[in-house]
């Protein structure tokens, strides 16, 4: 028969064969490789987003996000609730309530929509001077301190002090306006 051209043959195939042993050993090395660095990377990808005006650069990593970012929030937040008259607080209100949690949503409404009706009734509107804001990236907080001016019929009732606590929360690529409150007025010495 011929038993030297298949024993010829069949080392053929075991060269073949080991040529694709050492390729396929290769791939599975490169595909490790591949997984162990896309592990190191968890948590360490920063997202670059924008913010509804851009003033300063700043950074988003995780679930936490820059001082910057904060600041820019904060004050666009402020300005969302604080500078707001019978014609624009419910515009207002609607792009403020994009920004909300879920869970905060319904009592961030009722109290927007109190606060329309009282603006309407009194024919009055208030607008906040933001003039310090202190961030918190532990926390993602900002304090954000200014004056706050109210006028009824277009007369200025007054201008006082006041401070607001906004916390917010980022996940998955998406930041959310976790609290707005008053705090008391204490200016922080730099």
């Amino acid at each position: 028969m011929h038993y030297e051209r298949l024993t010829q043959d069949l080392k053929q195939v075991r060269q073949a064969n080991r040529g694709l042993s050492l390729w396929l050993g290769l791939l599975v090395a490169g595909h490790l490789l591949s997984l162990v660095v896309i592990l190191g990377l968890i948590g360490r990808e920063r997202i670059i987003v924008v913010p509804p005006s851009l003033e300063k650069s700043f950074w988003v990593s995780g679930n936490t996000v820059s001082r910057e970012y904060l600041e820019q929030m904060g004050a666009f937040v402020a300005w969302l609730v604080l500078d707001v008259s019978p014609s624009s607080i419910r515009w207002k209100t609607e792009t403020l309530l994009e920004y909300v949690e879920p869970d905060q949503y319904a009592s961030l409404k009722t109290q927007q929509e109190l606060e329309a009706s009282r603006l309407r009734r009194l024919n009055a509107s208030t607008s906040f001077l933001p003039q310090q804001l202190v961030a918190n990236e532990q926390e993602q907080e900002v304090v954000i301190r200014g004056r706050l001016r109210t006028q009824v019929n277009a007369m200025e009732t007054s201008n006082v002090a006041k401070a607001y606590r906004v916390q917010f929360h980022y996940d998955g690529g998406r930041i959310q306006l976790r609290t707005f409150q008053e705090v008391p007025y204490a200016p922080k010495q730099p």
